[in-house]
């Protein structure tokens, strides 16, 4: 047994306050008449007044209260046996973490643009994995091959451009390491989509492009950028800049898109290039591309779902709230205390104030 929505379950921690309320109510609800009548008078002008009725209606209430939190919580119990089956492709993002992507020729910056491009392109994806590769002057895989998109999407905010600690730029290591996460005995049904500025540092792109071509992997990348670029900020521990990145002449690194190096690389193993834009379009234009690719099944496998039982803590609460509401303070008097009632009443009349024993204070 669990809870599908078990964050209503801290409402039960109210269920103790609202106890305490009830007598605290309680309490000082016979203070209030302990004042208007003398204690010994009580008995007999609260005759037909029930405090164990009063005490019964409060508990039921709070019966009430604690099972409706519990349907809230929506319960699930017992399972079904189903069958799941997933069509898709395997798509690797690559992510460029060079220091280079730290420029803001793309608000606010080319890194944080291409981590919203990526999250973009998971949250379009139905039956396809996702796997998640970082690289600057080397690659590491981040998150391994998932249908797993919330997973996907945890690794991705926790890139930056200190994951990689090797300095530089090489679109080589990245593909490599993206083709190397693939299933290998496979020729297609694999994706590597590059989100990168396209500044190659290292060289020696074109062996790994035929390597990946070689394993059936079709490359699309997304520039991230701009052609005419922009300085690339070093900031301090507040976030504050406090220089901007210089080459060993000591001038200032200006970092522009590297279209040309990122057509070449697409064009070479059947995808295609896009610039980011604002609107994210390209991002649609990719999922169509992928759309289109024939797919395989990727998961085939029973789950056991819990049923939804809410039905029943509600119709609990529905009970005691009725219950409630039917029972009434007043003392059903018995056989024999009849006559005596009658008896009393002529002059009980004269003195007892109308209701005073049921006074809701």
């Amino acid at each position: 047994m669990h809870f599908a929505r078990s964050e209503s379950l801290y409402l039960l921690w109210t269920i103790p306050l609202l106890g305490g309320f009830f007598a605290w109510a309680l309490h000082r609800r016979r203070q209030k008449l302990e004042k208007l009548i003398a204690r010994p008078l009580l008995p007999q002008l609260c005759q037909e007044f029930s405090w164990i009725k009063v005490i019964l209606r409060a508990l039921l209430l709070l019966s009430f209260f604690t099972f409706a939190i519990l349907a809230l919580s929506r319960p699930q119990w017992g399972s079904r046996m189903e069958a799941i089956r997933r069509h898709g492709v395997d798509i690797i993002a690559a992510l460029d973490t060079s220091y280079s992507m730290n420029a803001e020729d793309m608000a606010p910056s080319r890194l944080a643009k291409a981590k919203s491009e990526i999250r973009t392109l998971i949250g379009k994806l139905k039956g396809d994995r996702i796997g998640l590769v970082s690289f600057a002057g080397n690659a590491i895989v981040q998150s391994p091959l998932t249908l797993d998109y919330g997973a996907a999407a945890l690794f991705l905010d926790m890139a930056s451009t200190e994951i990689i600690p090797e300095p530089g730029t090489s679109l080589a290591h990245a593909i490599q390491t993206a083709s190397s996460a693939f299933i290998a005995r496979e020729t297609k049904y694999k994706v590597l989509v590059i989100f990168t500025d396209g500044e190659d540092l290292e060289g020696q792109v074109e062996a790994s492009i035929q390597k990946a071509k070689e394993a059936g992997v079709i490359i699309y990348t997304v520039g991230i950028g701009t052609p005419e670029g922009k300085p690339i900020p070093v900031r301090d521990s507040k976030g504050d800049i406090i220089e901007y990145r210089k080459d060993p002449n000591g001038q200032v690194v200006i970092s522009a898109l590297g279209e040309r190096t990122l057509a070449q690389i697409a064009t070479a193993t059947g995808g295609r290039f896009f610039r980011a834009s604002t609107s994210e379009s390209e991002i649609d234009e990719i999922d169509d591309e992928i759309a289109k690719l024939e797919k395989k099944e990727l998961e085939s496998r029973f789950l056991q779902n819990f049923e939804d039982q809410f039905q029943y803590p509600l119709a609990l609460a529905i009970l005691f709230l009725t219950a409630e509401m039917w029972i009434s303070e007043k003392r059903k008097p018995g056989l024999g205390l009849l006559r005596r009632i009658r008896f009393e009443s002529q002059t009980a009349k004269a003195t007892k104030p109308s209701g005073i024993c049921g006074l809701n204070f």
